[in-house]
């Protein structure tokens, strides 16, 4: 063979054996399943601002049903629909809820087996009960105007050994992602609210009366028990307070504390009679008997003078500004979860021993008497003139000018006030929790002692 037929034909071999060599050279390959990582959720959903419904499905094991939470907007106010519309103060934490969903990545792929489902906690909350109870995870819905859906997921276990991450699957899908989620969706209907009750602080009160009384529920009759008067001086007293007799500091701190702190745990709508009477919406109010029937069985009476009457005693709190907090303590709720907080299934009788609360029914009236009215000026003629031609009278009227304005700013706002905390309270009961009610209503052998010698 010639030297040229050699050179040729080793390099045809080396042709063929480069082409080999690139057909059989390992490719990087990127499965189809992990194509999306690091993609949003969902990208069309860029402004938390836009967010008007937050729906979160939960699944209650020991009932085996699905338990949903729901916060909207409509007609002006944001509500939470299952706990009878109360108003969702916190409304910026749909906001941030909203945020949160807009940030979430597809961080991880983890599976698109349907039977690593459960395990992940992915399983929706609304399945049919073939999908069976365990590692059902809580399915979140966001929703815009006109309930365009803007997110809607479902959010799974903690991935183990990794700070903050979650299994998350949406709904109708198979595949399964671990994303990092910096948001905590609530269901807690305390987290939505107004915290503060009654919005007074502990300084703010000056007089504390502790009505301790029971109503016979058969014969309407009052058996007072006792009563105690509260007063702030240079510190709290009690008239008829003997030299070697002391208020238990701890107690005192606890009452105080207790109407600071006043939480709700969960609300009843009241009678619209009731409610409108309670609002001054309308005049002639009539109370009908299945309201009133409403009222008993919530634990509260009218006296025969009229007077409203709780089976458990009140609590009257005044503050500096004439304000009178009267709080009526009604029957006993049991139960937990949302049979506390809205009165559904699980409330009675027969959830004894699943926690212990009280009805609470909440009034407030300014005592404009504290305040009585001061002269008025005789005639406003300094307010057209330079203060330097004022008279000795002019400096006067002015004085008395000032005073009465003064007065007539403090109690207008102070009725202002009323009318905006009864409009609040009118149209509900409120549910406090056992502890709550006994530090608002100590006993006298316990809030007075006598002085250690």
């Amino acid at each position: 063979m010639s030297e040229i037929r050699k050179t040729l034909l080793f390099c045809g071999v080396a042709v063929v054996l480069a082409g080999l060599s690139l057909l059989t050279a390992p490719r990087r390959v990127t499965p189809e399943a992990f194509s999306d990582q690091g993609e949003a959720f969902f990208p069309g959903f860029t402004d938390p601002n836009a967010a008007r419904t937050l729906e979160v499905i939960g699944f209650d094991d020991e009932t085996g049903a699905a338990s949903p939470f729901k916060v909207t907007y409509a007609g002006g106010i944001w509500t939470i629909p299952s706990h009878h519309n109360y108003p969702a103060d916190a409304k910026d934490r749909l906001a941030r809820t909203a945020a949160g969903i807009i940030e979430l990545k597809k961080d991880d792929f983890r599976t698109d087996n349907v039977s690593d489902h459960a395990a992940c906690g992915v399983v929706d909350p609304l399945e049919d009960a073939s999908a069976g109870l365990k590692g059902r995870g809580q399915r979140v819905t966001i929703k815009g105007e006109s309930d365009a859906v803007l997110a809607d997921l479902i959010v799974g276990a903690p991935v183990e050994g990794r700070d903050k991450m979650r299994f998350v699957r949406i709904p109708g899908q198979k595949r399964v992602y671990a994303s990092r989620m910096d948001m905590e969706v609530s269901t807690n209907f305390g987290d939505w609210i107004e915290k503060d009750l009654l919005q007074a602080g502990r300084d703010d009160f000056d007089n504390i009366v502790l009505r301790n009384y029971s109503v016979d529920e058969r014969s309407g009759k009052v058996d007072e028990k006792d009563r105690i008067v509260l007063e702030k001086q240079a510190d709290w007293t009690t008239p008829g307070l003997k030299k070697d007799e002391e208020i238990v500091a701890a107690k005192l701190d606890d009452l105080l504390g207790a109407l600071d702190e006043l939480k709700i745990e969960g609300v009843r709508p009241k009678p619209e009679g009731l409610s409108a009477s309670l609002t001054r919406a309308s005049q002639n109010v009539s109370i009908t008997t299945e309201e009133v029937l409403s009222l008993q069985s919530m634990g509260y009476f009218f006296s025969r003078d009229g007077r409203l009457l709780s089976n458990e005693g009140e609590v009257q709190a005044r503050t500096k500004d004439g304000l009178t907090y009267t709080l009526r303590f009604g029957e006993v709720v049991y139960g937990s979860g949302i049979a506390v907080t809205a009165g559904t299934s699980g409330e009675g009788e027969g959830a004894l021993g699943r926690g212990e609360n009280r009805y609470l029914f909440v009034t407030v009236t300014f005592d404009a008497s504290l305040y009585p009215e001061p002269p008025s000026a005789p005639n406003t003629d300094f307010l057209a003139k330079p203060d330097s031609l004022w008279t000795d009278a002019d400096r006067e009227n002015r004085g008395l000018y000032d005073a009465y304005r003064d007065w007539t700013n403090r109690v207008s706002g102070a009725q202002k006030r009323a009318a905006e905390l009864n409009a609040r309270f009118a149209k509900w009961y409120y549910v406090i929790s056992s502890s709550s009610f006994e530090k608002l209503r100590p006993a006298r052998i316990d809030l007075i002692k006598k002085k250690e010698s």
